[in-house]
Parts: structure tokens; C-alpha cells; sequence
């Protein structure tokens, strides 16, 4: 009967471990990122033309990732439009309006999406952004703009100051560290009633 007990319990843990092989596996691909758009204070009418157009090439965007645009709801928007759109400014029959303030966009597939405030004005005055999910897009640098903005356009600067949440939004290090406290503990449950 002890053998048959210490078999038992060998196969017990030879399965826990395969399970903890691809749990693994699979929590290390669950990692993504939130961004604030432009590492700005808020989402508004840029200082500088060329704000919206050099942020996203500084990242690498995938799947699973997040972008948060933040305004004043009572000054601003977000809309999602078609390329030929976003490149001549027009604002009307947008894919996606958004106007709380605090606007998650979360990006679900490969492609390009194009991004503008849906306040008159401000995306000819270069508040707009082209994002690429995959792979950067050479479209970006055809959209972007070739003379600075009207140094006397407002801006929402410092409007909401620093965002509470970690950029980081899980650590497959510390999912793998805490999932693997969580099986040694069952591991040992099952050894103990086993004996």
C-alpha cells in the first residue's frame, strides 16, 4: 500500500509540473501595457506640432496594449477616423466618439488607427495621432506635420497631473512568483494528504 501511495504521488507532481510548465508559458504572454498618450498631462492642442507624430515611434505597440487620452471633458474629445480623415482634418462620421475625459482605446488588432480631437479646430492644429499596432507604419511619417503650430494655441498642459496607475499593468515575473507560491502550497496540501 506505501508503494502504491508513493506512485501516486509521483504522478500527482509529474502532472503538476507539466501544468506549471504551460501556465507558465501562457502567463508570460499575458503581459501589456497602458500608455498615456504623448506622456503628456492631458490630451490637447500640442505646444510643439510635432508631439503626436514622434511619441508613437518611440514604442512599440502590440496587441493587448492600451491607450489612455486625457481632457477636460468639457473641452475636448476623442474621435477614431479614417485615414483619408485623419489626414484632412474632417471630424464628421467618426468610427468611435469618446467624450468622458478619461478615454481607454485598447488595441485589440494589427493595423493602423487614427486618432483626433473631436473639438473644432484642434486637429488642424495638430492634435491628432497615428498609431501602429504590429509593426511601424512609414505612414506615419506621411502624416506627419511639416511646420509648427501657432505658438499661441492653448493648451491643456498639467491639467490632470500625474496618472495613479503603474505603466506596467501585469508583470509576468510576479504572476509567474505568485502563481508558483500558489501551486507549492497545493503541491504540499496534496503531499499532506496523501501520507
Amino acid at each position: 500500500m506505501g508503494t502504491m501511495r508513493l506512485s501516486s504521488m509521483m504522478v500527482l507532481l509529474l502532472q503538476l509540473q507539466v501544468v506549471i510548465l504551460l501556465l507558465g508559458q501562457e502567463i508570460g504572454k499575458v503581459s501589456s501595457t497602458l500608455y498615456k498618450v504623448g506622456d503628456l498631462d492631458s490630451w490637447g492642442i500640442p505646444i510643439d506640432a510635432k508631439v503626436y507624430s514622434k511619441w508613437p515611434k518611440s514604442h512599440s505597440f502590440k496587441i493587448g496594449d492600451s491607450l489612455l487620452f486625457l481632457y477636460p471633458p468639457s473641452e475636448d474629445s476623442l474621435i477614431q477616423v479614417t485615414p483619408s480623415n485623419f489626414k484632412s482634418c474632417n471630424t464628421k462620421d467618426p468610427i468611435l466618439y469618446m467624450n468622458d475625459g478619461n478615454s481607454l482605446f485598447n488595441l485589440t488588432q494589427n493595423g493602423t488607427f487614427y486618432f483626433t480631437s473631436g473639438h473644432p479646430g484642434h486637429c488642424l492644429k495638430y492634435q491628432k495621432l497615428l498609431v501602429s499596432v504590429g509593426t511601424f507604419s512609414a505612414e506615419a511619417d506621411a502624416f506627419s506635420p511639416s511646420s509648427s503650430a501657432d505658438a499661441d494655441a492653448p493648451s491643456y498642459q498639467n491639467a490632470f497631473g500625474s496618472i495613479p496607475l503603474s505603466q506596467k499593468s501585469s508583470s509576468p515575473s510576479s504572476l509567474i512568483s505568485a502563481f508558483s507560491i500558489i501551486v507549492a502550497s497545493l503541491a504540499c496540501a496534496v503531499v499532506g494528504a496523501i501520507m
